[in-house]
């Protein structure tokens, strides 16, 4: 990493507190942590202190981080979704192949909310509930066609509950059982939460300190990017406001569809796509997906289209016009 560039473990730890990836839980728990980090750079040679949620109770403060893989291809959790009562998206063929796949990824959320259950128990357990911050974010969208690794909001709107506890006073902006409408980037969380440890901002973060006494002004905008995946390559650049999102795409010239061994392995709707797409069996909400190009341009009006399937950058509404004169400007600064 470039000088200066360091962890948030390394960070909190420097700090005084205890950091921990967990991947060993008590026995009676069922499962472990994935201790997953896929950092793509050169990590420090001890980048956490351990890797025990046992040693959480004796180590004051902790910083810890347990990561799950349920939503995560392949799925394997117990079936209860019904496929046939699922909500499929306009933007893929409704199909036995796609409500099974969406079933399954529905059974594998609900699998996750069970462990999440089992980890908030072993805080209370352990008398560490009333002075714990609990932060649970996603790290991509979900593991769809048209979510994860692309730049429309299925792809690239996580899930984040921030849970204080009640034996800290909560921060300024902080309210209990409410849901906020503030654009956030997922860097900001790492601004936010070594300010909840009382460590300043370092110079150059671009991430933003969104509660407490030392929270910025809230974000306008919200950026997004996809470059290459796997073998895959697409240039893929992305904005939002409050009401739209603008993409600019740098490789119009290739389809959708790629190949990718990857999607073609474990997304069963992927394939299933290209086998419409050859019978013409595609609405004109789907054909997209399998055209041999893509638009240069996209926007979108999420409060009247959430599922991002009318391309608003040829209509002559002013407003519209304006958006996408206001967010390509923005995108290019």
């Amino acid at each position: 990493l470039p000088a200066g560039v360091k962890l948030i473990c390394e960070r909190m730890r420097e700090a005084g507190y205890f950091t921990a990836n967990v991947r060993q839980l008590p026995a009676d728990v069922g499962f472990k942590g994935a201790g997953k980090t896929d950092w793509n750079f050169q990590s420090p040679e001890k980048p956490f202190d351990s890797d025990q949620w046992d040693d959480l109770k004796s180590h004051q403060p902790f910083y810890a981080q347990l990561n799950f893989q349920e939503t995560h291809r392949t799925f394997h959790a117990p079936p209860h979704a019904d496929p046939a009562k699922v909500e499929i998206p306009p933007y893929y063929p409704d199909h036995e192949i796609t409500r099974k796949d969406w079933a399954q990824y529905l059974d594998a959320a609900t699998e996750l909310d069970r462990k999440i259950g089992q980890v908030l128990a072993l805080l209370k357990r352990d008398g560490l509930m009333e002075n714990t911050i609990i932060c649970f974010v996603g790290d991509n969208g979900a593991a769809h066609v048209r979510a994860k690794q692309f730049c429309y909001e299925e792809g690239l709107n996580v899930p984040f509950i921030l849970s204080w506890p009640s034996g800290i006073p909560a921060p300024a902006g902080y309210q209990s059982g409410t849901v906020s409408d503030r654009l956030l980037m997922s860097i900001d969380l790492t601004a936010t939460s070594l300010s909840f440890a009382g460590i300043a901002k370092p110079s150059g973060m671009q991430g933003q300190v969104f509660l407490g006494h030392a929270a910025e002004p809230a974000r306008q905008y919200t950026f997004g990017a996809r470059d290459r995946c796997d073998e895959t390559v697409f240039r893929l650049r992305t904005v939002r406001d409050a009401r739209y999102r603008y993409i600019r795409n740098f490789t119009p010239d290739r389809p959708f569809l790629q190949p990718n061994e990857y999607k073609q392995k474990q997304y069963p709707v992927w394939n299933l796509i290209q086998e419409l797409a050859a019978q013409d069996k595609l609405t004109p909400e789907q054909a997209p997906l399998a055209a041999p190009t893509m638009p240069e341009e996209e926007l979108y009006d999420l409060e009247t289209d959430p599922h991002q399937v009318k391309n608003l950058v040829r209509s002559e509404e002013p407003e519209h016009r304006r958006a996408l004169e206001r967010l390509s400007g923005v995108l290019t600064a």
